[in-house]
Order: structure tokens, then C-alpha cells, then sequence
């Protein structure tokens, strides 16, 4: 025998043993692998198939999640013109406040100083008759010294009187 040519009935044996391992293998083995790989397949396909879907919902939630951010820069920006809208509108009622404090405020000073004005009017014209009426007390003592002149005084005091109430 020699080791490069082998028997015709190793060949023969080689042969039916390998068709007989084929057989069992086409009858159990090919069917069982074949299905391996089909459901093999199979769940790389639905995984393939459930990335997709979860690429487009990620897609999806990414779009969303930019709009909802742009609107809520919109939202921000219209918040912080209408709280500059309101500070305006504060600071503005807060000077006319102020303002009519202010005035108010100059009102009654000024009242205050035509009281006092007046007052010191007053006082002055009541200085003013007071020493009138003793300038007068003066004058007429000095000239109401002699009992002529005195009577001449009441009778034309007397007269004016009447005067007036007629």
C-alpha cells in the first residue's frame, strides 16, 4: 500500500462512511443549522429594523427637544421684554410718585410760608397801630394840654360821628 494511492476498499469505506455521516447530517444536522442561521437572521434583521426605528425616534426627540429649546428662547425673550416692559412702567409710576410727593410737599411749604407771612404781616400792622397809638397818645397830650383845646377835640370827634351815621 503506499501512502500515496489509497485501496479501492478504503475508498469504498471512505466514501459510504461519509455518505452516511452526509445523510444523518442532511437529515438532523443541516436542517437544526439552517435554522440556527435563519432565526440568526431573523433577530439581526429585527435588530437592524428596531436600531432603525430607535434612530428615527432619537432623530424625532433630538428635533423636538430643538424646538422645544427654541421656543423657550422665544418664550425667555418675550418674558424678559415684558419684565423691561413692567420695570419701565415701575420706575415711570415710582417718578410720578415722586414727583407728586414732591409738589405735594412744595404745596404745603409754600402754604406754609404765606401763614407765615401773613402772620408776620399781621404783627407788624399791630407793632405798627401800637406805636401809631402811642405817637398819637403823644401828640395829643402834647396838644391837649389846655382845656380849650380838649374840648375842641370832643366836639369834632362828636361831629364825625354823626357824620357817619347819617
Amino acid at each position: 500500500m503506499s501512502l500515496l494511492l489509497p485501496d479501492s476498499g478504503l475508498i469504498f469505506w471512505m466514501i459510504l462512511s461519509f455518505g452516511i455521516v452526509l445523510a444523518i447530517l442532511w437529515k438532523f444536522g443541516f436542517p437544526i443549522i439552517t435554522k440556527m442561521v435563519e432565526e440568526r437572521k431573523n433577530f439581526i434583521d429585527q435588530s437592524l429594523e428596531v436600531a432603525k426605528e430607535a434612530n428615527a425616534q432619537l432623530a424625532r426627540l433630538k428635533a423636538e427637544g430643538d424646538a422645544i429649546l427654541v421656543n423657550a428662547n422665544k418664550e425667555q425673550g418675550r418674558i424678559m421684554k415684558e419684565a423691561l416692559k413692567e420695570r419701565d412702567k415701575i420706575i415711570q409710576e415710582a417718578r410720578l410718585q415722586a414727583q407728586l410727593a414732591a409738589q405735594k410737599e412744595l404745596d404745603e411749604v409754600t402754604k406754609q410760608i404765606k401763614a407765615e407771612k401773613e402772620d408776620a404781616i399781621r404783627e407788624i400792622r399791630r407793632e405798627v397801630a401800637v406805636l401809631s397809638v402811642d405817637i398819637a397818645e403823644k401828640v395829643l397830650r402834647k396838644k391837649l394840654n389846655e382845656e380849650d383845646e380838649q374840648m375842641g377835640m370832643i366836639d369834632r370827634m362828636l361831629d364825625e360821628i354823626l357824620k357817619r351815621n347819617n
